[in-house]
């Protein structure tokens, strides 16, 4: 009989997935009882989450403070126009496919809606207001109820400032201060990933206790069409990537298991950010300045599962009442759609109140909600893995763009830790870039 090798079961990957089919078997057995366990697994969220912030922050601060003249404009509109432009593709898909499919068709709810979503789906107003909250008045306080926008909007103009600073003083420290933060809080995060599988199997358990898989077959049809928008937009990524930077994408499955992994079992890109962060570096070979940059901001703007399902869930409450839906209705969901995705808190838990917000914005029935909060957690799964690797694919057609993909760690002809890339070496990298232009 062969025996597993050692060094596979000590794989985090691996240690994960065991961590999560044993949680999701152990619940389906004990039952309700598995929500003793629940507590276990919010520890475990809650210890990435408090790093979040602080780790962003650094993060945009290190990567916007380090490049000067064209380098940050190139930088900063190659990643925005690629972001937008896969959100409005994930806006189009989820129509289309939801005039194919009708997965709303046929729904019938029986459940009660909890009265507190409406309520703060009601503090939601238009467009205008959405925008403007992108600025807080106070980021202190965007930093304690870790409202990623303002912070992220805060760090590149904090960042900005810096390199101005930098540029007339020559004075560095504070740059090299803010970075050494950053690699802290990263060290912080990887000591805690090694609980990981016990976090996920205190995850897991309770939700199969509670609900087990029958919930699924209530929204199969919704739940199939998330997942096939998900499979087609993963796929454009991977062509379009293999045509841009012609590397072999035989190789990717690889090195976005790990990142896949994670993000799937905590349903979660806030705690997938630091191993996306070093992935993408240490095993995709995106230059380090890039990869903080571009991934820092794709964490509350690259979110393309999330523009799918959003426009799949106003879809899908529109066909479940029996809605026909305008023209202008739909470009005004698809507008939330990709509005809400830049403002979305990305750890779990904010779906109810986006779908609810969704449903009093189109006048959509309300009603129909209780069904996708019931299946949320596996849509969560789909919106994840294509959030995070989709950050990773952006990440890399930026970087292509100014040969920031070193081949060679790539084809794994060589070695490199992200720790060990300092803030110097990458700003005079950029700085280099910029001359040659």
């Amino acid at each position: 009989m062969t025996r597993p090798n050692p060094k596979v079961l000590k794989h985090p990957t691996v240690q994960i997935g065991i961590g999560a089919i044993a949680g999701l078997v152990f619940g389906l057995i004990v039952g309700e009882w598995a929500v003793n366990l629940e507590f276990v697994g919010d520890i475990f969220i809650r210890l990435i989450q408090m790093s979040i912030v602080p780790l962003v922050l650094s993060s945009v601060i290190v990567a916007t403070a380090s490049m000067s003249g064209a380098g940050t404009g190139r930088i900063v509109v190659r990643t925005f126009t690629w972001m937008i432009g896969f959100s409005v593709v994930a806006a189009v898909l989820a129509w289309a496919l939801c005039t194919l499919i009708k997965p709303g068709t046929g729904m019938v709810f029986d459940g009660t809606l909890d009265p507190t979503l409406t309520e703060d789906a009601a503090e939601t107003t238009g467009w205008q207001d959405t925008l403007r909250d992108f600025v807080s008045t106070n980021v202190v306080e965007a930093m304690s109820t870790a409202t990623m926008v303002p912070i992220i909007v805060f760090a590149l103009l904090f960042g900005v400032a810096l390199r101005m600073q930098i540029t007339k003083s020559g004075d560095d420290r504070v740059l090299t201060f803010v970075d050494q933060i950053q690699q802290i809080v990263l060290t912080m995060i990887r000591l805690v990933m090694h609980i990981a599988p016990v976090g996920v199997f205190c995850l897991l358990a309770p939700l199969s206790g509670d609900v087990g898989f029958s919930v699924v077959t209530t929204a199969l049809k919704y739940l199939g069409t998330t997942a096939l928008g998900v499979a087609i937009l993963f796929v454009l990524f991977v062509v379009v990537v293999t045509a841009r930077t012609r590397l072999n994408p035989w190789r990717l499955p690889g090195k976005l298991t790990e990142q896949t992994a994670i993000a799937v079992t905590t349903t979660s890109s806030a705690v997938t950010f630091p191993t996306v962060l070093k992935n993408t570096v240490e095993k995709i070979g995106v230059s380090q300045k890039v990869a903080n940059f571009t991934l820092s901001i794709g964490l509350t703007m690259g979110s393309y599962g999330a523009v799918l399902n959003y426009m799949i869930v106003v879809m899908f409450l529109a066909q479940a009442g029996g809605v026909d839906l305008t023209i202008g209705m739909i470009a005004l969901g698809m507008a939330l759609a990709i509005l809400l995705n830049m403002g979305t808190i990305t750890v779990p838990g904010g779906f109810p109140v986006v779908a609810t917000f969704l449903a009093t914005s189109l006048d959509l029935p309300l009603e129909a909600v209780g069904l996708l909060i019931a299946v949320d957690w596996f849509t969560g799964i789909f919106r994840t893995f294509l959030n995070v690797n989709g950050d990773t694919f952006v990440a890399m057609l930026v970087a292509n763009a100014d040969d920031e993909i070193d081949r060679d760690v790539y084809y794994e002809r060589k070695a490199v830790v992200s720790e060990e890339i300092d803030v110097a070496e990458y700003a005079d990298a950029i700085a280099s870039a910029d001359a040659a232009d």
